[in-house]
């Protein structure tokens, strides 16, 4: 019987914390999906992101034991020094390194550098090397990358990229690194059964899941509701890290009219989403970019048509019958778009509902997504 790969992940934050977005669902997934052919060691903090509470449940410090593929490490603040990591790190045996990000000197930049080259090192940037990431600390961020490629930092090292755009991006940034993969995100691996929905009675209900945030679009889309004339109720589902932000997301809020109603609905659970999503008839997010987008793919699965920036790998949506994907410059196509979304008829509303689920179960069901995962470790 041929031997279990040892896969050592070092990522800021891990589960039972969610607040840290995307990376958490996509490596959770990955294990779930993975852990019959590897065994998992991951190396974390034992707080959440922006947070000091320590989780329950959970031996601080120390090896916790999840599941018989999957072990993790929970630092705690006082213990997470250069000297602890190292040691843990010199002290575990794995074969695989899958490092996430770019920045995070514990868990991204120390940890390449403790790795000899016996060990297969990759590195998943988890789109922190896309254009509209660097509209956040670009100084800070090019300086970096420009001492990483004058010392050759990455050159013993394979990047995860989740699709060519991003493999793109790696490869215009980073000037010396050993292999390239490109393999998309796994999805959740449980899905209900799910029927097409038929559009509710009543004002049209949108759904918004992600962190209040520039980058998230938050404003932007309450903004575009300034003009609708439709009855419509928007919830946003969230946390929220910056409270003059969100002040201003307020502030335009109490500026719409009257038939539009946004309320604010506080953090949701990963594992709540899909249920949530049943409740809404289209799902919204303008951010200014995702790298994959975990929220719009459980949109699809729940029956939800999508409105998303044109920035996201998925694409076609409107010639797909499953949403639409636009140009966030044109704000007032954004506009029309969820005024045509509220005005849709019921029939019409009912084939795009299970034009979204046909193409959620498509996706999940894809055995060459599953292969590009299982070819990383090889």
């Amino acid at each position: 019987m041929k031997e279990r790969t040892k896969i050592l992940i070092t990522i800021d934050w891990f589960l039972p914390g969610t607040r840290s977005g995307g990376p958490v669902r996509s490596y959770a997934n990955m294990i779930e999906h993975l852990g019959k052919y590897h065994d998992f060691l991951i190396i974390t903090r034992d707080t959440d992101y922006c947070s000091d509470e320590v989780y329950d449940s959970i031996q601080s410090d120390a090896w916790n034991r999840i599941n018989n593929y999957l072990s993790i490490y929970y630092f705690s603040k006082a213990n997470l020094t250069k000297s602890n990591l190292t040691s843990l790190i010199k002290s575990t045996n794995f074969d695989v390194l899958y490092v996430n990000g770019i920045y995070s000197y514990f868990f991204s930049i120390l940890p390449v550098l403790l790795v000899s080259k016996k060990h297969k090192i990759i590195v998943s940037a988890r789109g922190m090397l896309n254009t509209q990431a660097f509209s956040v600390k670009k100084f800070k961020k090019t300086t970096f990358i420009s001492i990483a490629n004058f010392i050759n930092f990455y050159k013993n090292v394979e990047f995860h990229a989740t699709n060519e755009d991003e493999s793109a991006q790696i490869g215009f940034h980073i000037k010396n690194f050993k292999r390239m993969h490109v393999a998309p995100n796994l999805p959740r691996k449980t899905k209900d059964v799910t029927v097409p929905k038929h559009k509710q009675t009543g004002p049209t209900r949108f759904v918004n899941i992600a962190r209040v945030s520039v980058e998230k679009g938050t404003l932007k889309m309450i903004d575009s509701l300034k003009n609708i004339t439709s009855e419509i109720i928007l919830d946003i589902f969230g946390p929220i890290y910056d409270s003059e932000y969100w002040k201003r997301c307020q502030k335009q809020i109490d500026c719409l009219p009257e038939n539009v109603k946004v309320q604010y609905k506080g953090s949701l659970p990963s594992e709540d989403v899909p249920n949530a999503l049943r409740n809404y008839d289209f799902f919204i997010l303008l951010s200014e970019g995702e790298n994959f987008g975990h929220a719009i793919l459980e949109a699809f699965s729940a029956g939800c048509p999508v409105i998303i920036s044109d920035q996201t790998p998925w694409k076609k949506l409107q010639e797909r019958k499953i949403g639409w994907d636009l140009d966030l410059k044109n704000i007032k196509k954004v506009s029309e778009t969820i005024t045509g979304a509220a005005s849709l008829p019921k029939e019409q509303y009912f084939i795009m509902s299970k034009a979204a689920i046909d193409f959620a179960d498509n996706f999940i069901e894809n055995p060459e997504v599953l292969k590009q995962n299982l070819q990383l470790f090889q």
